[in-house]
């Protein structure tokens, strides 16, 4: 009887758990390049533009661009190289990964602070040992 009485039970749990259950389904091919051209698309915003926004984008057709984001579009951002002054048009679906170096003006003065904390330690110890 507590045989049966479990299996029901388990058959039911199970049962409930599948019916219940959110159905997950694999996104399309371009259901995961339009979310990733999205990501692409926060991030440079993220970023900023002007000369002190560095970047190093890869495509992906293998070529890599370098320098600074000097126009954000909706559908696309320009990369404008450092040293010979190109301007390339990057549409966000062509992107396969973007670093970027920006540090903002909170983290600047962060590091000033902990440059000066650092600084007056040292010149403590070198009193002190003097």
């Amino acid at each position: 009887m507590f045989n049966r009485v479990l299996s029901l039970v388990i058959s039911g749990s199970m049962i409930l758990t599948m019916a219940t259950a959110p159905s997950v389904l694999a996104k399309s091919k371009a259901e995961k390049e339009a979310e990733r051209a999205e990501k692409v698309k926060a991030g440079i915003a993220r970023l900023g533009v002007g000369q002190d926004t560095r970047v190093e984008v890869k495509l992906r057709d293998k070529r890599k661009l370098s320098g600074y984001v000097s126009a954000i579009n909706d559908g696309s951002f320009a990369v404008t190289d450092m040293k010979t002054g190109a301007t390339t048009e990057v549409a966000y679906p062509d992107v396969a990964q973007v670093k970027g170096h920006n540090l903002t003006r909170g983290e600047w003065i962060g590091i000033g602070i902990l440059i000066g904390v650092v600084g007056l330690i040292v010149m403590g110890i070198i009193a002190y040992h003097s």
